[in-house]
């Protein structure tokens, strides 16, 4: 046992690399006595454990604290706060789906799961009223791209914001550091740009630091909702992943709102190849706050070309 031994420094806790079964031919007895012997020797079953971080921002928790002032402060003066991060990317068709749901039956499913079997691909991009506990899905089925996810913005403010939040004047957008809603993304930018053109909204953008996205509340208060409501089922259709999402309560105890995106995001890569460039006219009227200002921006509306 020397050389297969680890152990904590602050506890007699151990582990070895030693299997139950090859600890038990090596000392000639059966595989449960052997179990009771490392139980007796302060032996445990260990798993991985998520606890290293490489990769740590040095600024965040002035990042942390920055957003919870900007949270407090558009709630006070009434202003919209919105969480926003794209769900991970499910394949449509009868694929398994983790969890499980009441059946008197199990519901047989395909044995791989190969994307070319798969009917298409669902992206639900999340938007998180993160005052009123509401929340809103877009379902792409193409590619979670910078103009897709302002285009669902857009949408959430078209449909609902506009309504509830009728003499708002600034808009207050939590988002990752990374992906389609990323603080280095240009497109993002630009597309926001547009959105503040078109509604008039001063957008203050707060990102969260990188390896936080966890801090995100569209992730454990809308996602998380989300995936407990069609754990089990399988994901055979678009029917059937909007009505799931439908059906979801957050915190508000509203029931989300849905809407399907079957529009074709390119992305940068299908753009060039496709000899296509995207060409932004309107210039970013872009203001970067003093505090990390890498995380945090504001982007004010062109009233010369407000729609």
């Amino acid at each position: 046992m020397e050389g297969t031994t680890a152990g904590d420094p602050t506890s007699a806790v151990k582990w070895t690399r030693k299997s139950t079964r090859a600890l038990s031919r090596f000392l000639r007895v059966s595989h449960t006595k052997a179990w009771k012997m490392l139980r007796r020797a302060k032996y445990r079953l260990r798993f991985n454990r998520k606890r290293l971080t490489r990769r740590s921002s040095p600024d965040r928790n002035r990042q942390f604290a920055n957003i919870n002032k900007l949270k407090d402060s558009f709630a006070k003066r009434g202003q919209p706060v919105i969480s926003v991060d794209a769900k991970k990317r499910e394949l449509v068709g009868q694929f398994k789906n983790q969890g499980r749901e009441w059946r008197k039956a199990p519901v047989d499913v395909d044995m791989y799961d190969f994307p070319s079997d798969a009917d298409g691909v669902a992206i639900p991009y999340g938007i998180y009223d993160v005052t009123r506990g509401d929340g809103f899905v877009v379902v792409g089925t193409s590619h979670n791209t910078p103009a897709f996810a302002a285009n669902a913005i857009h949408t959430w403010w078209r449909r609902i914001g506009a309504t509830l939040y009728s003499g708002a004047k600034e808009l207050l957008i939590l988002a990752d550091s990374g992906s389609s809603n990323g603080a280095k993304a240009h497109d993002w930018k630009h597309g926001l740009q547009e959105i503040a053109n078109k509604t008039g909204l001063r957008i203050r953008v707060a990102h969260y630091p990188t390896g936080a996205s966890k801090w995100n509340p569209v992730e454990h208060r809308l996602f998380g909702p989300i995936s407990i409501n069609w754990a089990g089922e399988p994901l055979i259709d678009y029917n059937t992943i909007c009505q799931r999402i439908r059906h979801t309560r957050t915190r508000s105890g509203a029931r989300c709102r849905v809407v399907l995106d079957r529009r074709n995001w390119l992305t940068k890569a299908e753009r060039e190849a496709a000899g296509k460039r995207v060409a932004h006219p309107l210039p970013i009227k872009i203001r970067h706050d003093r505090v990390v200002p890498r995380l945090n921006y504001t982007i004010t509306p062109d009233a010369s070309r407000r729609e």
